[in-house]
């Protein structure tokens, strides 16, 4: 019964720290950059940053996605799916989303006038992906903490 309550508690602040990670970049973070910094610098230090977010919010996501796999409970396995969704989120976003984005700004910024429409689409997909991310794991939260 301990360990499980450890295992439990432990998932409880993987998730938390997710989550505050997610929220404190998206509300604080970036437009703080965007708001303090010129155009260029903003945007360099931005994709700067970000494979560091992928790799540090992916990693607080496996750990608790690996904890709730070994949490019992029928509330731990909706939530580990919820952990699992947004894993694989930060999985695609760091390995195929960004470098994709970051060619197309490249290309934008070296003239070629249809990157910019691409890089704006690539862009949103990234927004919706991590507001659904965002989601999951507050679901997920929510299911373990309440």
């Amino acid at each position: 019964m301990t360990r499980l309550l450890s295992l439990h508690l432990l998932a409880v602040l993987a998730l938390a720290l997710t989550f505050g990670g997610m929220t404190f970049f998206s509300a604080v973070i970036a437009p703080l950059v965007f708001a303090k910094l010129p155009a260029e610098t903003a945007g360099s230090f931005i994709r700067s940053v970000f494979p560091w977010y992928y790799l540090t919010l992916g990693a607080t996501t496996l750990v608790a996605f690996l904890l709730l796999l070994l949490s019992s409970g029928e509330r731990h396995g909706w939530a580990a799916l919820f952990t699992g969704i947004a894993l694989a989120g930060f999985i695609f976003a760091r390995l195929v989303l960004m470098p994709a984005i970051n060619r197309a700004r490249d290309a934008e910024l070296a003239g070629d006038t249809g990157a910019r429409r691409r890089f704006g689409r690539l862009h949103g997909l990234s927004v919706l992906i991590n507001a659904a991310q965002w989601l999951a794991v507050l679901g997920a939260l929510v299911l373990v903490a309440v």
